[in-house]
């Protein structure tokens, strides 16, 4: 099933990132994971790419997919990024994807690392759009988004045209990085209203659970952090089990927020920990 069919059903669409083991582990070693959440019956759960797609991630995203997809059940989600790829490349796994009757694509630029130099044939997130578009192979496609603006856009404006971009090359609906203050997404909404790019925007929620994850995840995000959020850091970060309740907690509310205010869906990054992803979908579940 594409996954833009469940925003037509006017209901918050509530869904779940996972990502493919490190290199030296195994894949099988997230599939207790994925059947815990699986319990949890989101709409869908996707299945990160690697930066540059090096050292087999590729392949272990589309086998999780296709674990969630044909094993459990579930709808998902396979990213795929092009910046490191060629169009030979892309092709293959658009193959692959398929092949896997896996139907929904997140397609991402990537992130930019000298270890794995650029391909030069797709420069943004909207070529690899319009390429999949092209191919036929009848893929719902996705887009990115960072509420506050992608950290190289020039500015604002230039992040929302890129991001019309997405949308006029084919993107059916948008996930956004991890935010923090909800006004910030609230702003975020009314620029695509008025640059007149109306399809469905999931809000990615991040749940922020230990010290280590708040400096590697949150500073590096470049998300605004609201005074409630530092306070509540400050005063809990030598606890760590007060400081995960309070970053459940955090999301939690964040997440009462947007759907109080009719968002159109909640992408989990859930960091393959099916504890917090029940406690949070548990809490919020009768408002779904």
């Amino acid at each position: 099933m594409k996954i833009s069919e469940f925003f037509k059903k006017g209901k918050t669409v509530f869904s779940f990132e996972v990502f493919p083991p490190k290199k030296d582990s195994p894949v099988e070693t997230v599939y207790s994971a994925l059947e815990e959440m699986a319990e949890l019956k989101p709409a869908f759960i996707s299945v990160t790419y690697s930066a540059g797609g090096t050292g087999g991630a590729k392949e272990s995203t589309v086998e999780l997919a296709s674990y969630v997809k044909n094993k459990l059940g579930l709808e998902t989600c396979a990213h795929l990024t092009c910046l490191n790829s060629t169009s030979g490349d892309i092709k293959e796994m658009l193959k692959s994807i398929s092949e896997h009757n896996i139907e929904n694509i997140l397609a991402l630029r990537g992130d930019r690392s000298p270890d794995a130099p650029a391909a030069n044939e797709f420069h943004f997130a909207s070529d690899l759009i319009r390429f999949i578009d092209v191919q036929g192979l009848g893929f719902c496609v996705s887009g990115a988004c960072c509420p506050e603006g992608h950290p190289e856009s020039e500015d604002i404006i230039a992040d929302v045209r890129n991001l019309k971009k997405k949308v006029d090359a084919g993107a059916e609906f948008l996930v956004s990085q991890m935010f923090f203050d909800n006004s910030k997404f609230y702003d975020f909404k009314e620029r695509l209203r008025i640059a007149d790019i109306n399809v469905p925007v999931t809000a990615g929620i991040m749940p922020v659970t230990n010290k280590r994850q708040f400096e590697r995840m949150i500073i590096l995000s470049g998300a605004s952090l609201p005074a409630k959020f530092t306070k509540t850091f400050a005063r809990f970060e030598d606890k760590p089990e007060a400081l995960a309740d309070a970053g459940i907690a955090y999301a939690i509310d964040q997440i009462v927020d947007l759907i109080s205010n009719g968002v159109d869906g909640i992408h989990l990054y859930t960091m393959n920990k099916p504890a917090i992803a029940r406690k949070i979908t548990e809490s919020v579940r009768s408002l779904l």
